[in-house]
């Protein structure tokens, strides 16, 4: 099939590319910098350089393509030292998920794709009641004050492709881990500034980036229009990976700290994930999308991500 996939050169994107690739498909690749054209050909995908926010670039782009397959996985996430103003940092990224999702959306009517598989994040899930998510339970309704734009764009996502996309697929991915992703988390808890906040028990679930990028081959492949949790199969409470992380990353155990402190030192959005985050469960897409993931736990896969 041919297949038009933007934020290309991202985390998920430089293993979804080559899978692509290897699996028979004809890829276009886009990029914003031109520097990273050589990286894309040399992935085997036919390379354009767009600004997602560029409609009529995106339009353009889309119909010479001509492809019968979009995936979106366009962000602008470059430092996050600190979540304490959530808005201000994923402000670029925002953009992508409303405005940048609007253009491929109309490029793709424009061009006839009837498919097109999104990025999407478990933390659109509200953060109560049980503490593993189906795809079919609520989404939050009051998100942390420095981040009401954040949850708008991710909810805009989640919903708008599945409804204007004829085959619309929404990947709420877990937190990401492996080759290019969350580095600078181990290196935050090798120096322990990645601390236990009010006994940590919000409720986490992982996904792989090689992983991540099987399961939305998967998609571009099978399966039914709608949302699909891709996370491995083992939700688990902050105050269970951490400490597990820290001796996987030769460190010392985490530090404790109270609400009231994790609050005022980090900010609304992480305390929340500290404390009454909710997983997901994965049993949708390894059903309907007949995927698997080579990691069913980080248990198994923070090993190979941390000494790989």
């Amino acid at each position: 099939m041919k297949v038009f996939v933007t934020g290309a050169t991202g985390v998920l994107g430089r293993h979804l590319v080559p899978g692509l690739v290897a699996a028979g498909h004809q890829v276009t690749a886009t990029t914003r910098s031109p520097g990273k054209v050589a990286q894309l050909r040399a992935a085997g995908a036919e390379p354009v350089v767009v600004d997602g926010l560029d409609r009529e670039g995106v339009i353009a782009a889309v119909c010479a393509a001509e492809p019968e397959v979009i995936v979106h996985q366009m962000t602008a996430l470059a430092e996050m030292k600190s979540l304490r103003k959530m808005d201000k940092v994923f402000a670029a990224t925002n953009a992508l998920r409303t405005r940048g999702t609007d253009n491929l959306l109309a490029a793709a009517e424009r061009a006839g794709t009837r498919r097109v598989v999104a990025q999407g994040h478990n933390f659109v899930y509200e953060q109560s009641g049980g503490p593993v998510k189906t795809e079919t339970d609520p989404l939050i309704s009051k998100p942390v004050s420095s981040g009401v734009q954040t949850m708008a764009a991710m909810k805009y996502v989640d919903q708008t492709v599945p409804l204007k996309a004829p085959e619309g697929i929404v990947l709420r991915y877990g937190t990401f881990y492996g080759p290019g992703a969350s580095d600078p988390m181990v290196e935050m808890v090798r120096k322990r500034q990645m601390p236990i906040v009010a006994g940590g028990t919000g409720v986490w679930s992982f996904i792989e980036t090689t992983d991540a990028a099987a399961a939305t081959l998967a998609a571009v492949e099978r399966g039914a229009p709608g949302v699909y949790n891709v996370v491995d199969n083992d939700p688990a409470p902050v105050a269970e990976w951490l400490p597990y992380l820290a001796e996987i990353a030769g460190a010392k155990p985490p530090l404790h700290m109270p609400a009231w402190l994790g609050k005022l030192l980090a900010g609304e959005f992480v305390l929340a994930q500290m404390t009454t985050a909710r997983g997901a469960s994965n049993e949708k897409a390894r059903t309907k999308l007949e995927w698997e993931p080579r990691y069913p736990s980080w248990r198994d896969g923070f090993p190979a991500w941390v000494n790989g």
